[in-house]
């Protein structure tokens, strides 16, 4: 048997350790070049290198110290039932979870805060706080795991971080800080724990408080009495500018007219804008820009929505049952399958350019990895030689997500519909083939001429000027980190009869561009494919005829000249150029799939460059 190595020893300590720490015996344990990950009881940690320097071997040990003692101390189904539905709430609850998983081990083994401390300094070598020069460019998620893990373990954050969190650390404690200190006393208990983060969150206006919720929920309820009318218009204000701000106040007067609530609610977003403390939604791991859409705009645009407790965001298979999902997924291969070849090809012509532009090196004379065949000449020659082995490691291709908007309006109805489905559905498929993550999402309303947010309206005496009077249906037919083979059937849904409606663009995009700044990716692509304007009789009928498309031009306006995300639009038999400063319009639903890859490509070569 050929002599063991340092390495094979450490790899085997290191899975002995995980299975006895986590108490779970089927752990495996794994290597790689890459981040450090976790997948239920797959571990990924940092590959040292052969002479194996203390500084990476305790960087290793720190990523199986933290995977393994969330296996033991983490309850995922109760984290899902407690987690906020915001983003950057939910990057923050996450975050303060890891928090107590790692507390625990820092608490009870000396050897393992060391571990977890190298694996700390790791992560922060990337993380947007070590490199920010003002509030905006800290991400609140990183700062509050930052202080929690200095209330729970006593231990000064790196020193990279200092700067970075000092800007927050005022705001927060002086916000929070009673929660902070609170949390210590919840650390064995994950449900206090998490109902604790939840309360710390609504101090921080990052999610709105029960209280609040609650009070809402009563002004709702007198949505017929007269003499409550005022109240109601301003709760619908304030309802609209949350979406883009969550620094709203409901201070409001109650005996303001519907004209000084609009001009109350404008004063509120550029308050809001100046207090916003630098939130992200990100995961602490790579740089995002804050998620503050609203409060960007330009002053005094006025955009609202009467009522927004009618909107949903839902996914694909909340909407049918599986079996007519199968049924309307076999229909649209049924209807495309000549398109499906070309495109395919079209798909494969992508996936080669994304490749080739993903640039690689190799580490040779590894213990693990592929056979190094240059080098068996040697052991030929010298059976003294062992074998050696390399590892492909990328270098240049930077981490990527891309999101397709769909427009579900009734006018795509037929051809264009089941040509935007089919193509996304290749698109996704090849993206995931290079190593890039793709969200589908899809937007329409839930009725036709406004449904119940119009009926409220229409019990309020009709009061002038009210804002969007439709309720939203924004569609997840596959989340980011969803696998293409789980999702594919949800596409099925456009076919449905009955799903296409109106469009209401401008919330649609500020809704796909919230879910992309909050990812961790440092690359964010949005692509839009509709066939038309905005669109929504009932609005449109009681305010004046551009105010769905002025909207939309605000935050396409502010998305490219103030997001980091990358903004592209494909019209079909509409001229999108007007409103996008990259777009392309094409005159034939046909050309769909082959405009998308070209659209991709270009961004992608634009890169390269």
């Amino acid at each position: 048997m050929a002599d063991r190595s340092k390495l094979d020893d450490l790899k085997d300590v290191l899975g002995g350790t995980a299975r006895a720490m986590a108490r779970q015996p089927e752990i495996e344990l794994a290597y790689t070049a890459e981040a450090p990950s976790q997948s239920g009881e797959h571990l990924k940690v940092p590959m040292p290198a052969r002479d194996l320097p203390a500084d990476q071997v305790a960087e290793a040990r720190g990523f199986a110290d933290s995977f393994s003692l969330k296996l033991r101390h983490h309850n995922e189904p109760m984290h899902r039932k407690n987690a906020p539905q915001e983003a950057i709430a939910r990057a923050c609850f996450d975050a303060l979870e890891q928090v107590r998983t790692d507390a625990l081990g820092s608490r009870n083994m000396a050897g393992a805060k060391g571990n977890l401390t190298a694996a700390l300094n790791m992560r922060m070598r990337s993380d947007p706080i070590s490199r920010a020069q003002n509030r905006d460019e800290v991400p609140i998620s990183t700062a509050l795991a930052l202080l929690a893990r200095e209330k729970l373990t006593g231990e000064a954050p790196p020193e990279r971080t200092i700067k970075g969190l000092d800007m927050l650390r005022e705001w927060i404690e002086s916000e929070a800080g009673a929660d902070l200190d609170g949390l210590n006393l919840t650390l064995d208990d994950q449900d206090s724990f998490a109902k604790l983060s939840t309360q710390l969150l609504e101090h921080l206006d990052l999610i709105k408080s029960d209280d609040q919720s609650d009070a809402d929920d009563s002004e709702d309820e007198n949505d017929d009495d007269s003499e409550d009318e005022t109240d109601d218009g301003s709760d619908d204000d304030e309802a609209s500018g949350d979406q883009g701000q969550s620094e709203m106040r409901s201070d409001q007067s109650d005996d303001d007219s519907q004209e000084s609530d609009s001009e109350q609610n404008a004063d509120d977003l550029e308050e809001g804008a100046e207090e916003e403390m630098g939130d992200a939604g990100d995961d602490g791991m790579m740089p995002v820009r804050p998620n503050r859409p609203m409060s960007d705009l330009p002053p005094g645009f006025d955009y609202t929505a009467w009522s927004e407790k009618y909107d949903e965001v839902i996914s694909a298979t909340e909407l049918c049952d599986e079996e007519e999902l199968t049924r309307l997924r076999a229909f649209l291969d049924q209807q495309l399958t000549s398109l499906q070849g070309a495109v395919t090809k079209l798909a494969n012509r992508l996936q080669r350019r994304l490749m080739a532009q993903q640039n690689r090196s190799w580490d040779f004379d590894q213990e693990e990895g592929m056979l190094d065949a240059a080098r068996l000449a040697r052991v030929i020659s010298n059976p003294a030689h062992s074998l050696s082995y390399k590892i492909e490691r990328e270098t240049d291709f930077r981490d990527t997500v891309v999101t397709l908007l769909i427009d579900n309006s009734g006018s795509m109805r037929g051809r264009p519909i089941s040509i935007a489905a089919i193509s996304a559905d290749i698109m996704a498929r090849t993206l995931e083939r290079c190593g890039v993550k793709t969200e589908i999402l899809g937007f329409t309303t839930r009725a036709w001429k406004g449904g119940q947010t119009r009926e409220d309206w229409l019990a309020a005496e009709r009061p002038a000027n009210p804002g969007r009077l439709n309720d939203l249906r924004h569609i997840v037919y596959k989340q980011a980190d969803e696998p293409w083979r789980r999702a594919r059937k949800n596409l099925g849904l456009m076919m449905r009869e009955g799903l296409l409606k109106e469009n209401i663009d401008g919330e649609a995009l500020l809704w796909a561009h919230n879910r992309l700044i909050a990812r961790p990716e440092e690359r964010r692509i949005l692509m839009v494919i509709s066939d038309g304007a905005p669109v929504d009789d009932s609005t449109l009928s009681v305010n004046h005829g551009a105010y769905l498309e002025n909207h939309l031009r605000k935050v396409i306006e502010w998305i490219e000249g103030r997001s980091p995300v990358q903004l592209v639009a494909i019209g079909i038999g509409h001229d999108v150029t007007r409103y996008y400063k990259r777009a392309v319009t094409i005159m034939d639903a046909e050309q769909l799939g082959g405009t998308m890859v070209e659209q991709l490509a270009g961004l992608f070569d634009e890169e390269n460059k």
